[in-house]
């Protein structure tokens, strides 16, 4: 477990079962001292700040009663004083006159680079039950709160045991999950929250968590609902002051109010102030903000303590724990003397903290800032001194507080804390290794030392996604005397931020130079990270043939595996015609050998959609999802779904395509990946268009579009107009498909990609056909005519050879079509079918009306079993025109099923029981079974042994 002391991090592994050290509780007892406080104080509190909130207390009134239909989350924001905790106390009284069970936390400033220390608080009454999830689950719990030794796992699995966790308890009983400051989460805890607070609505829970203004969460992004909570009005303010000091004189009467501008804690603590004050002078100034003139009027209620209860406070708080004994000793080791729980009495008095039998805590986060703030720097070392040498039995905690108490450089205890970093990150505790390095680096005595420490934090920085820490850490190190190496690094963790975003073709040749310069010098693993962001610059903009011709000269004179998936990719990504060959040949050879791993499997779908083998692509994608899902490595998911859609799409192959999209842009969103989740609407709008869903193909084009066009990202554009295209060919439009298809061929538009442009020329032949704009398309016929010489992209020589029949001359066009239909297409009905239909049209053109029915027919029973809805359509309306009428469609599963409803029926009607579709899919059993429930109707079946038919044949 790792703790954070004032702006220092701690180190700590509780025993199992212990409870968390800064709560003090016994494990025997699963009500903490933070509990007892908040019951001590919920009536004081209440009758505080909830003056005046009586529709804010109905709202959330009623949010709780709604909690046995269906769980939801709300967030309660308001400025510091505002009575968000007291609505949270009042909530939770609710609650349990309701018979709710009530899981707590806090977040603490002084422990937000704590990861998982909120979450181990809320979860603690429950640690018994941990014992009863599925092994991966309870295995990721215990790395996490560092009941085990074993490496903490990604977040997103820990996220879903604790959903699972919670799920079980509220079976039993409905759960109020309370969060307060929520602000001040660890980062790992808000994560978790949000996580599970996205997948309440078929479980009986609510989350309510409050933050404060001009504060960020991670629960800001889960799109809860909010309570905003303004200042009283005039009138509740009155009785507000009048109910706590009502012996005021008018005109300090009058200037409260006015200070306190209708804050509930202003309005008490303000009072109090002005009391202490009465003949040395006037409040804190009224033009100093209002949260800093409660820190001051709590700063100013210290001055009149004795010294030993003022060292007593800071003490508590700069302590990670609300240990009363280690507040004591360290206590008695800075003033020399004794001291008892007794001697904090002057200080519960003026009501800035609360004793309990082994504990102290802080009435208000502000009070404990503003005692930090009051204190000298030296004051602060001594503190941490003497901590350190009371915690002797704990010698991680004792190491953190030895680091905080050195003013100076002390390159023994720097190189303690790297060999701690070292150590969590081997667990995969990368926010610890972080802090621990960066501590590590401020005492460095050796410059050197210190430049390796930063930048080796600020790459566990990159690995976690956190650009801001990374960021703040590079800075600090680049005005260091760095090394090539050490150069070399902080180019490629700035680039892993950036995604390749940019037209800068001398970014990518620069990159490519320098990844020759780190394989030389025998660094070949940083090489190929440089590489890789190099390739990914080629890849979303429009690097220039000189610089993607380096980046791969750079990349073949690495002493690699040809085979290996990082080469391969490097390849794929940054020449994916000039070097198709060699990896469709290395993707045949990977295919019919297997390689062992997970990230060859990943690399190598996307290294195959990007050289058109998308028959190949949804193949490798396909095998990387389960070792992905297992380990909960959400982010690469997102990015192999988001593949798996994009090839299964223009496969037509909806079953796939459909779920993989959905759950791609879902996942993209919650892992903070903008451009994935816009590339993974581009894709759902791809298979709208696919579908005949007129409406939803341009609503998600639009919402990729707005994501693409400010930073030019060529792919999602590519690909938004592909499905404008796809849609306007689907609607008999082929003057405007062929507007939209064409922008994907025109180097001036930011919607030309040079690989994806060869992947719809099949659709930009139809459009040109059918608009009369042969003669148009000719050149750019012919431009990839020259490009299927160099690259055997199965996708670009499926569609030349579609665009040879139909762009023909109508008397010559016949050998055309029999060279399209006479190619190996097994594993591409849809270009097959789409052949099928245009050599019907063809037939009819040319009064064969009889031959045409055959290829006609083929062509409409392969559209409708693949769900392409307008092209069904157009078959029949070929067919009928022939003289043959056809049965009108079935309605199938994919016309009444959402595409997560979709998946979990796939799922099911494969065996896979509730809790295991849960765990691949992250989400709870019970919302699973929420979905069975609304499904079987939708396809009229009763039992789950009927889905395999209902999926596979009409509803």
């Amino acid at each position: 477990m790792v703790l954070v002391l004032g702006d220092t991090l701690i180190t700590a592994t509780p025993e199992e079962g212990a409870t968390y050290d800064r709560r003090n509780a016994t494990p025997s007892d699963p009500v903490t001292a933070h509990d007892r406080a908040g019951r001590n104080m919920s009536a004081d509190r209440s009758a505080t700040a909830l003056f005046g909130r009586e529709s804010e207390k109905r709202h959330l009134g009623d949010f709780v009663d709604g909690v046995r239909d269906g769980g939801g989350a709300m967030l309660v924001r308001g400025e510091a004083g505002i009575g968000k905790s007291a609505l949270l106390l009042d909530t939770a009284a609710i609650a349990a006159a309701r018979g709710m069970r009530i899981l707590r936390t806090t977040g603490v400033e002084s422990e937000t680079h704590m990861p998982f220390a909120g979450l181990h608080q809320i979860l603690l009454p429950l640690r018994t039950e941990i014992g009863q999830l599925p092994a991966p689950q309870r295995d990721a719990l215990g790395a996490a709160f560092g009941l085990t030794d074993a490496r903490v796992p990604d977040p997103f699995l820990v996220a879903l045991a604790a959903l699972n966790l919670l799920g079980e308890a509220a079976a039993r009983s409905p759960v109020l999950l309370l969060v307060e400051d929520a602000h001040w989460l660890d980062r790992a805890s808000a994560d978790v929250l949000a996580f599970v607070a996205r997948r309440l609505e078929s479980e009986p829970i609510a989350l309510l968590a409050a933050i404060r203004d001009g504060f960020r969460s991670p629960l800001d992004g889960a799109g809860l609902r909010e309570l905003l909570l303004d200042r009283l009005d005039d009138t509740a303010a009155t009785a507000l002051l009048d109910a706590y000091s009502p012996t005021l004189t008018p005109t300090v009467r009058t200037r409260l109010l006015r200070e306190a501008a209708g804050n509930p804690l202003a309005l008490v603590e303000l009072p109090i102030a002005a009391e202490t004050r009465r003949g040395k002078g006037h409040l804190p100034p009224g033009w100093l903000p209002l949260t800093t003139r409660l820190e001051q009027t709590f700063t100013a209620r210290m001055s009149g303590l004795p010294s030993t209860v003022r060292t007593m406070l800071l003490v508590a708080a700069l302590n990670d724990s609300t240990a009363l004994s280690e507040i004591l000793d360290a206590t008695a080791l800075i003033t020399g003397v004794p001291v008892t729980a007794d001697d904090l009495a002057p200080a519960v008095t003026v009501r800035l903290v609360d004793v309990h039998e082994t504990g102290v805590s802080f009435r208000h986060p502000l009070m404990r800032s503003a005692i930090y703030q009051r204190a000298t720097i030296s004051q602060r070392h001594a503190v941490h001194a003497a901590l350190a040498d009371v915690l002797t039995g704990r010698p991680d905690r004792r190491l953190w507080h030895r680091a905080a108490s050195t003013p100076k450089p002390d390159e023994t205890i720097a190189a303690e804390l790297d060999t701690v970093a070292k150590s969590v990150r081997r667990r995969g505790d990368l926010l610890s290794a972080v802090a621990a390095l960066e501590h590590a680096a401020r005492l460095s005595e050796n410059p050197a030392h210190r430049c390796e420490r930063l930048v080796r934090a600020a790459e566990y920085a990159a690995e976690m996604g956190r650009r801001d820490i990374a960021v703040r850490l590079l800075g600090e190190g680049e005005q260091s005397q760095l090394s090539a190496q050490q150069r070399a690094r902080i180019v490629w963790i700035r680039e892993s931020f950036e995604d390749g975003i940019r037209d800068d073709s001398a970014a990518a040749h620069s990159l490519a130079d320098l990844a020759e310069s780190m394989a030389a010098q025998g660094d070949v693993d940083l090489a190929l990270k440089l590489l890789s962001s190099a390739s990914m610059r080629c890849f979303w903009a429009h690097a220039d043939e000189r610089s993607r011709q380096r980046v791969v000269t750079v990349a073949e004179g690495l002493p690699v595996d040809d085979l290996d998936g990082r080469l391969l990719t490097v390849l794929a990504f940054a020449a994916p015609i000039e070097r198709g060959k060699a990896v469709m040949e290395r993707l045949r050879h990977l295919a019919a050998h297997p390689p062992g791993g997970r990230l060859a499997a990943r690399l190598l779908g996307s290294s195959a959609l990007m050289v058109g083998a998308f028959d190949l692509s949804e193949e490798f994608c396909a095998a990387s999802l389960p070792a992905l899902r297992a380990q909960g490595r959400l982010s690469h998911l997102a990015r192999d779904l988001g593949a798996q859609a994009w090839s299964a799409a223009r496969l037509a192959d909806l079953s796939v395509a459909i779920p993989a999209a959905e759950e791609a842009a879902r996942l993209a969103h919650e892992t903070s990946q903008p451009l994935m989740h816009a590339i993974a609407q581009a894709s759902g709008a791809v298979l709208a268009a696919l579908r005949g869903e007129r409406d939803r193909v341009e609503s998600l084009a639009v919402a990729a579009e707005q994501v693409a066009l400010p930073i030019g990202a060529r792919p999602v554009l590519a690909t938004v107009q592909l499905a404008r295209g796809l849609g306007a060919l689907g609607a008999g439009r082929y003057a405007d498909a062929f507007d939209h298809l064409r922008r994907m061929h025109d180097p001036a538009d930011p919607a030309y990609h040079l690989a994806l442009r060869c992947f719809s020329l099949a659709e930009l032949a139809d459009a040109a056909a059918h608009s009369g704009q042969g003669r148009a398309v000719a050149g750019i016929v012919g431009d990839l005519e020259t490009v299927a010489l160099t690259t055997p992209s199965p996708s670009l020589h499926a569609d030349l050879r579609y665009a040879r029949a139909v762009l023909a001359d109508e008397a010559a066009a016949e050998p055309f079509f029999d060279a399209a239909l006479g190619a190996d297409l097994r594993r591409w009905p849809f270009v097959r079918a789409r052949t099928q239909l245009a050599y019907g049209e063809w037939l009819r053109r040319q009064r064969r009306t009889a031959e045409s029915r055959a290829p006609l027919r083929m062509a409409r029973e392969t559209f409708d079993a693949l769900g392409v809805i307008p092209w069904s359509e157009r078959a029949r309306q070929e067919l009928r025109a022939s003289g043959e009428s056809s049965r009108s469609r079935s309605s199938e599963a994919r016309d009444v099923l959402t595409a997560q409803e979709l998946q979990i029926a796939q799922m099911a009607a494969e065996g896979l029981t509730n809790r295991e579709i849960g765990e691949k899919l992250y989400l709870s059993h019970r919302t699973v079974s929420s979905h069975l429930y609304r499904i079987f109707p939708k396809l009229a079946i009763t039992s789950r042994s009927a889905l395999t038919t209902a999926l596979r044949v009409s509803a």
